[in-house]
């Protein structure tokens, strides 16, 4: 097995954590199922794969070298013959990586926590989507009756044109949330910051951008949002690709690429204290141009900070309690995505804010 190290000051990390942040990255061919649980579920296996039945081809994830990001990277290879579902369904393929019940307490999503996940992938040139199905991502309830219907997914359709969806399911029923022609998408090495508040009146925000150039190809946030199943014990992410066989004329054999996942959680609330503040303190206009407007009739003084999705500290304000109407300027922040942070004796909020100039 590869060595797993934590120190901040080494110059080249397999993994990293630094206050509730866990890297992945590829380190060279050999022993990549090893390294790969080590970090997603030490001792156990957080592994989907198709190898059962298509052994001789060997293992369906493995670590090359990538000229264009100078680094190792991950494959993940898919066939449409004979690849199936681990030999337990034949209508479909699998081939992913997940958190799961074995897998660290700081790699599961809890209700009312904020947890950042990172990572960057690429299609390969004359990618080719399944009409049904094909998931490069996914947030799943563990425990409840909805633990069969993904939160949130990441998936390519073929269409007139092809299309990426970001798909959404509160109970057992999925809608698309936003959808775009992919063909922007493939060829490209993509990183996706996705962040989520894990509650009944939580947040959802993701996007995707161009390595190459830093180009925005998708966008997408939303607040008030049930991100959270009665009966579930956790959230877990799986990556890869999983798709349908139903129409397999339309597929050919696949490799999606990945460069490095991480998973951070940046706090831990209880639901109770995500809506202390309202109504007494109330946050205006989202969207937000050049001022955000923070209305505080709760009698206490608040602690004010904006980061990126990234986690950089960006603003820092105090407001006092004798203020009812504050505000914060924002002309200064690029146009995206933000999470505020708003703390005081009584309340501590986390809530996702967008900036449009």
């Amino acid at each position: 097995m590869k060595l797993i190290v934590f120190f901040s000051i080494a110059l080249s990390l397999l993994v990293s954590s630094v206050e509730s942040q866990t890297i992945l990255t590829a380190n060279g061919p050999g022993n990549t199922y090893d390294l790969i649980s080590s970090v997603l579920a030490p001792g156990y296996n957080p592994i989907e794969v198709p190898d059962c039945n298509h052994s001789t081809f060997g293992n369906h994830i493995d670590e090359v070298f990538d000229n264009t990001l100078n680094t190792n990277i991950f494959r993940f290879h898919i066939h449409t013959s004979p690849d199936n579902d681990r030999c337990i369904n034949f209508d479909r393929q699998r081939n992913e990586i997940k958190t799961y019940d074995k897998s660290p307490d700081e790699l599961k999503g809890i209700q009312g926590e904020i947890v950042i996940y990172k990572w960057s992938f690429k299609l390969e040139s004359g990618f080719q989507s399944s009409p049904n199905f094909t998931h490069i991502h996914q947030l799943k309830s563990v425990g409840g009756s909805l633990a069969s219907m993904p939160m949130y997914t990441l998936t390519t359709r073929k269409g007139t044109p092809d299309k990426i969806q970001l798909r959404y399911a509160e109970t057992d029923a999925q809608v698309t949330l936003f959808q775009t022609e992919i063909s922007p998408f493939i060829g490209t090495w993509l990183e996706v910051i996705e962040t989520i508040t894990y509650g009944n009146n939580g947040t959802y925000a993701i996007e995707i951008k161009k390595m190459s150039d830093n180009t925005t190809l998708l966008s997408y946030n939303k607040d008030n949002i049930i991100n959270w199943r009665e009966g579930a014990s956790f959230v877990r992410p799986k990556w890869g690709i999983y798709r349908s066989l139903n129409n397999s004329q339309d597929l050919r054999d696949e490799i999606i690429s990945f460069s490095y996942f991480s998973i951070e959680e940046v706090s831990s609330l209880s639901d109770s204290s995500l809506s202390t503040l309202q109504p007494n303190v109330v946050v205006y206009p989202n969207p937000v141009n050049y001022s955000l407007k923070i209305k505080n009739n709760s009698n206490q003084d608040l602690k004010i900070t904006i980061h990126s999705l990234s986690g950089q500290l960006l603003i820092k304000k105090n407001l006092s309690s004798a203020n009812s109407i504050s505000y914060i300027g924002t002309s200064k922040l690029a146009e995206g995505t933000y999470v505020l942070n708003i703390q005081g004796s009584i309340t501590n909020r986390h809530q996702i804010i967008v900036v449009e100039h």
